[in-house]
């Protein structure tokens, strides 16, 4: 059962990003989030053009066919194995969350490509037990290089359930030669980190994770091969393929992120 009377992330995330798979608690949360951060509505679209970018530049520069996508959220075109498929049409692509709004809309989008496309229902966090799923197993076998995706997610980690050993994990797993693509709201100001994370904690009932440092984000790249950038970027930074995009005119916070192979 979905209760709309409480905000979802992934539906404000849609919300932001001008989808309409959203109502009114989503909505009158994401108005108190741009009272704290005004440049969220532009971040948020930032944030979106950045994935597209990167699994571009995966699918025709790395010549990667396989991506796992984890808290895919709300389906919002182009989605994932849209934008692979533009390079190899056969790319594979394994969403996977545990929203049930999420998952409904997914399967509904995918039930005519049930053979190269899958939304599996889970908690990211459980690394071991996502990577025993068929679909994944299938996705690892034979050892194609795979690309994991983690965008714009990791904030919803609490640190009792480190992301940092997370991201690690699901990297050893991976085939030789994979790819990360990661991104993670950030700032560098302490206040603003404690209001606004307080703020997601309290309307998701304490399940969320928190705003971090660029410091810590970057540490979720140690032991991997940053490619295209030395160092984690603004992610409108990250290979930009137009100077024209969403511009924040404010930056209380930012994505903050980019994508890296796996050693």
């Amino acid at each position: 059962m979905i209760d709309v009377s409480k905000p979802s992330v992934a539906r404000m995330y849609d919300y932001l990003i001008d989808g309409t798979d959203n109502y009114p608690s989503d909505r009158a949360a994401c108005a108190e989030l741009l009272k704290m951060a005004p440049s969220t509505r532009e971040l948020a679209r930032i944030n979106r053009a950045f994935l597209v970018r990167a699994v571009r530049y995966l699918a025709r520069e790395a010549g990667i066919r396989r991506f796992l996508d984890h808290g895919s959220g709300l389906p919002t075109r182009p989605n994932v194995h849209e934008v692979a498929r533009q390079t190899h049409p056969q790319a594979r692509v394994v969403y996977l969350d545990h929203d049930p709004l999420v998952l409904a809309h997914g399967r509904v989008m995918l039930e005519e490509d049930l053979r190269n496309t899958s939304v599996i229902e889970a908690d990211f966090r459980h690394t071991e037990d996502i990577f025993k799923v068929p679909e994944v197993r299938s996705l690892i076998h034979g050892g194609e290089p795979v690309a994991a995706l983690f965008v714009s997610v990791l904030h919803c980690i609490p640190d009792d359930d480190d992301p940092w050993t997370l991201v690690k994990n699901v990297a050893r797993r991976l085939p030789a030669g994979s790819y990360m693509v990661i991104s993670q709201l950030a700032s560098d100001n302490a206040d603003l980190r404690e209001e606004v994370t307080g703020f997601m904690r309290e309307i998701t009932g304490g399940t969320w994770g928190r705003v971090r440092s660029t410091d810590e984000v970057r540490a979720l790249f140690d032991g991997l091969e940053l490619v295209e950038h030395s160092q984690p970027v603004e992610v409108s930074k990250w290979c930009p393929d137009t100077d024209i995009f969403p511009q924040q005119q404010t930056h209380e916070w930012i994505e903050f992120g980019g994508v890296a192979r796996v050693p």
